[in-house]
């Protein structure tokens, strides 16, 4: 038998026929589902020192599971001494069960660890059904030695659904087991 995540079972045998009856959906098909998770990491001082964007790229790639690829600037700015094509960040995609791993060790591990956490906010929908979570310190996440940190950054996370409304995101997100603050029913 070939391995599936605990959440993702969890998402098949329990959340589908309750947010069926929530919605009042006619076919399986017509209930929102995570597609994908995409973690977005931009280093500010790239622009002056190198090894920031590789430190991002081992950073996001230990968090992940999953090998992270550099982003590249599409234009220059002068301003912040920015040429087209310098690397400025890193970026990874989750599907599949590396996803639903990545979002069972976000909610049970990672977000305990932040300080003074009181859930998420649940006004970070783009209005589309699709989701995202700004982090503040990359150490929240256990797989992140503290001590080889040189530089505490954040990082974009984002739950991409195939839901048509921010209401039924937000059910879907809630059923999966993020924390949001608040709660309105």
């Amino acid at each position: 038998m070939s391995y599936t995540a605990r959440l993702r079972d969890k998402y098949l045998e329990k959340i589908v026929p309750e947010l069926m009856e929530q919605f009042g959906y006619k076919s399986i098909m017509q209930v929102p589902r995570l597609i994908k998770i995409s973690i977005n990491q931009g280093v500010g001082g790239a622009t002056q020192d190198k090894k920031l964007v590789d430190n991002a790229l081992k950073e996001v790639s230990t968090i992940a599971g999953q090998k992270a690829v550099p982003t590249k600037a599409r234009k220059s700015i002068s301003n912040f001494k920015l040429r087209e094509g310098m690397t400025i960040g890193a970026r990874v995609t989750l599907r599949h069960n590396r996803m639903y791993e990545f979002l069972d060790r976000f909610i049970s591990v990672a977000l305990p660890r932040v300080r003074d956490f009181r859930g998420i906010n649940d006004k970070s929908f783009d209005g589309r059904g699709n989701y995202t979570v700004g982090i503040k310190e990359q150490i929240i996440f256990p797989e992140i030695n503290i001590d080889k940190v040189s530089k505490i950054t954040g990082m974009d996370i984002s739950f991409v659904t195939t839901a048509k409304t921010d209401a039924e995101a937000l059910a879907l997100l809630k059923a999966l087991g993020l924390p949001f603050k608040n709660q309105r029913n």
